[in-house]
């Protein structure tokens, strides 16, 4: 979780939020309620340690009157208890562990299969470090919530309230004493801490910015050494973690003063306590094993009472985790967004008809105005204009990475907007400009296009896309791991994998989004040899600058500020004498 995010207030909202993740804990309902019996079970029989030590005492005093009439048999029962004790938190232990790391482990797969099936518009308006940060560091404050902070917060509450009869009962002159010390140690700590922790919450919000600006340099590395800004980035962190630091002792010194005071009103309240309870016994009123069992009760009391603040904490954390969980498993995956037909082929011409959007995150930008263009199928045409003319735009319309604003794209005569989503994208094939392969093998990235496929057909794959001869040239071959976002590859040889992956899809239309527009003149060469033999048969869109790219397509459609301001063959454009297509070639040559 964010250290900007604020702890939620335990409401009644917050708190029903946190019941929804037991949802998740209901299949090991049997374990769990097992290991809550167990947990009331150890908590009860600790009470009974300060008793049996207070006994023990008196047997040694010679002022005993119990059932066991010596030392070593009151030892044995001690022991005992503790025995016992210890074997039934084991069990607890281990059934809650059980539990949470079972169910966690289901809310993270749900969480994760959630995030993959929403759409586009999702991600536009969160930041990925902070859906990772839920799918972990969230996930993480739950865990730790139902395996260790409510079942300490159960048995603390068992200790206080059991602990606070058993002195009434047994020692009840003593026990008022000890509830006038109460009001004034409460009262301090509740204010100091509400102080504190506002003290705290602010050096976990500058950590944040800290954080930020590593987060920011480790993806920008390329940029800052680039730039030679390395001195600089130096300077914004250590300037930021000064500050930190600076908070952070802050927050130290108004603690160390806390601390001193409860010790001191504790360490008080307990000499006040007993020199009390000394003149009870001097007095014959009590005997000194039951000063020592008043002792060891208020003992455990007082840790009870310190410890629910820093429980109560935990437990609105918590509520803060599951409330940004909750929010993420309530959001509507795209297929369900409508009972759309599935298709088994997309037959037929492609057709754009007064076509309207701006991007949700920016809906004061017009991005498209009134787009109209016909794609035949089998048919090749070429998107071209200057950046931000809305080029790209049309190819996410057309996969359904956003719905329109107005007008309709329609495939062979049916709106996409009526059709199922995964099985649209399915019959789409795209090599982008920036290609993004996974972590694995050769193999692994090719088969993406086709995850049954066989080894055979990958190879065939691969050679359609020129990417054999350099693949076979690895040690490891097509078992060669490629590196993170294909890194140990060239360009060139990660635009071919996506080639040889879009090959493999065999898609009905196929879309390319400027694939050689960062090549070298021999890799682009390759590639876009690899390219024509893709091309050929399928309804393709082309979105590039490159002049021996677009000059052989069969329709040029030239795009600026979101309108269509011309369209026809190479040839055609070229002989408008004040034409967008004619400027546009121009200045590519110039360059």
């Amino acid at each position: 979780m964010s250290g900007k995010e604020q702890r939620k207030k335990i409401s009644k909202d917050g708190f029903k939020n946190l019941m929804g993740i037991f949802q998740y804990m209901w299949p090991y309902k049997v374990p769990f309620i097992v290991g809550l019996i167990l947990l009331v079970v150890s908590s009860s029989i600790f009470m009974v340690f300060p008793y049996v030590s207070g006994k023990l005492v008196d047997l040694a005093s010679g002022n005993g009157n119990w059932f066991a009439d010596n030392i070593g048999t009151a030892a044995l029962i001690l022991l005992g208890v503790l025995f016992f004790q210890s074997v039934v938190s084991f069990f607890r232990v281990v059934l809650f562990a059980k539990v949470t790391e079972n169910a966690m482990a289901n809310i993270r797969i749900e969480l994760y299969e959630r995030m993959i099936a929403l759409p586009i518009t999702f991600f536009d308006k969160h930041r990925t470090g902070d859906l990772i940060s839920r799918i972990s560091n969230d996930v993480s404050t739950l865990q730790s919530t139902f395996s260790t902070t409510l079942a300490e917060l159960i048995r603390q509450f068992i200790i206080l309230i059991t602990g606070i009869g058993l002195i009434f009962f047994l020692t009840p002159s003593l026990s008022v004493f000890m509830l006038a010390t109460f009001p004034v140690i409460i009262v301090s700590a509740f204010f100091f801490g509400k102080f504190i922790r506002k003290l705290s919450k602010q050096t976990q919000e500058e950590l944040a910015d800290a954080n930020v600006i590593v987060e920011e340099t480790m993806q920008s590395i390329h940029a800052v050494k680039s730039y030679t800004s390395e001195a600089f980035e130096m300077l914004r962190y250590g300037t930021k973690m000064r500050s930190v630091v600076k908070t952070a002792l802050k927050v130290a010194n108004w603690r160390g003063a806390f601390i001193s005071f409860i010790i001191f009103m504790i360490f008080g309240g307990i000499v006040a306590i007993l020199w009390y309870g000394a003149k009870l016994v001097q007095s014959g009123e009590m005997t000194v094993g039951d000063l020592i069992q008043f002792i060891l009760y208020t003992t455990f009391i007082g840790a009870s009472i310190a410890g629910l603040g820093d429980l109560f904490g935990q437990v609105a954390k918590a509520v803060g985790a599951a409330e940004r969980i909750l929010e993420i498993q309530e959001e509507l995956p795209e297929w369900e967004e409508s009972k759309a037909a599935k298709t088994a082929g997309l037959e037929g011409d492609i057709s754009f008809s007064g076509i309207q959007f701006s991007y949700p995150t920016r809906p004061e930008v017009q991005v498209l105005n009134n787009i109209d263009l016909t794609i035949p199928k089998g048919q090749k045409i070429a998107l071209v204009g200057h950046s931000g003319a809305g080029k790209s735009t049309i190819v996410q319309l057309l996969m359904k990475f956003y719905p329109v604003d107005g007008g309709a794209i329609t495939i062979g005569g049916q709106d996409i907007s009526q059709l199922d989503v995964q099985s649209l994208r399915s019959h789409i094939g795209i090599v982008p400009q920036e290609v993004i392969l996974f972590g694995g093998s050769i193999e692994e990235n090719i088969k993406y296009g086709k995850p049954d496929a066989t080894h055979e057909e990958v190879v065939e794959a691969a050679k359609k896309a020129n990417a054999l001869d350099f693949i076979q040239k690895f040690p490891d071959q097509f078992d060669t791991t490629v590196g993170e976002r294909g890194i140990k590859l060239s360009g060139g040889q990660r635009q071919r994998i996506a080639i040889a992956r879009a090959v493999l899809k065999d898609p009905d239309i196929l879309i390319l989004d400027e694939a050689t527009s960062s090549l070298d003149a021999e890799s682009e060469h390759l590639v876009q040899q690899a390219l024509n033999q893709l091309m050929e048969g399928r309804t393709t869109i082309i979105i590039a600058h490159r002049l021996a790219t677009i000059r052989s397509v069969d329709c040029i459609y030239v795009l600026d500020k979101g309108e269509i301001v011309e369209s026809g063959t190479h040839e055609e454009l070229l002989a408008k004498n004040q034409g967008s297509y004619k400027n546009f070639i121009e200045l590519q040559l110039q360059d």
